[in-house]
């Protein structure tokens, strides 16, 4: 299996996600703006449209597009605090709305499926390397903000008093899950981006340990979930989004059984 390039390449693209996406994913969840990762994810198509039409790397397309929308929606959130869940299907249409128009309008000749369901097939080494970029340029970015990130997931109220720069963190943050949503989409695939940013940090908040511990187990399962689902993908010939999906479900099931049956005993 990993003497074929595709493979490989698609090996290397789905340990960086394992790390990325919990990673962020965790501050999501713990701020409970989930639903922003999956807006962004279906606005990150409208990316993968635009990118096709000028001949540019879709990843990087979609980062630069996710981008604009991530911080779009902040600034809205700023403004209208009270309408959130609002702010968000006002970008969503938007987006796709956009995608739609270019894809449909005959002005794009490729076939986007791969980008909404995930393929192992169409990860070249310039995917590879696009990946890689936005994930250390994430990872330094949540080193060197771990702190306020903390502080802001569990009292933004809190971090504001206590002098955090909340409005720019918020803004760095935004990007940070634009590079996520980027990076996912040619493995795992537009439509099921958000059960790997929430089901592993579900999963892990099961265990009811400390911040760190339980980021560090999130990572553990969305890496099971992501080389589990990339390697029975290959075998069944499907797509490895959704297989990713039922196995990231499947461990979340597992760890509450689990946890019920101990308590029982």
């Amino acid at each position: 299996m990993l003497e074929y390039a595709f493979m490989q390449n698609a090996l290397l693209v789905s340990v960086l996600i394992s790390l990325m996406c919990p990673m962020i994913g965790m501050f999501l969840v713990l701020r409970r703006y989930s639903m922003i990762g999956d807006t962004l994810a279906h606005a990150s198509l409208a990316g993968v449209a635009v990118g096709l039409l000028v001949k540019v790397n879709p990843i990087i397309s979609a980062f630069a597009v996710t981008s604009v929308f991530a911080v779009l929606i902040e600034v809205l959130r700023q403004r209208f605090r009270r309408y959130a869940e609002l702010i968000l299907v006002i970008i969503l249409s938007l987006s796709v709305g956009i995608a739609i128009t270019i894809i449909s309008s005959g002005m794009v000749h490729t076939n986007v499926e791969a980008f909404l369901f995930g393929s192992i097939l169409t990860v070249t080494l310039d995917d590879v390397l696009a990946v890689a970029v936005l994930c250390v340029i994430s990872l330094i970015a949540v080193y060197l903000l771990y702190p306020q990130l903390v502080m802001l997931a569990f009292d933004e109220d809190g971090a504001k008093i206590a002098g955090v720069k909340t409005r720019l963190i918020n803004y760095v943050f935004a990007l940070l899950v634009a590079a996520m949503v980027a990076v996912s989409i040619r493995v795992v695939g537009i439509l099921v981006i958000s059960s790997l940013i929430a089901l592993p940090v579900a999963a892990a908040l099961q265990l009811g340990k400390g911040f760190k511990v339980t980021m560090l187990a999130a990572m553990v399962l969305s890496f099971i979930a992501i080389i589990t689902g990339l390697v029975t993908s290959y075998w069944l010939g499907a797509a490895p989004g959704g297989v990713t999906a039922l196995v990231s479900v499947a461990l979340l099931l597992l760890i509450i059984i689990y946890k019920e049956i101990r308590a029982v005993l």
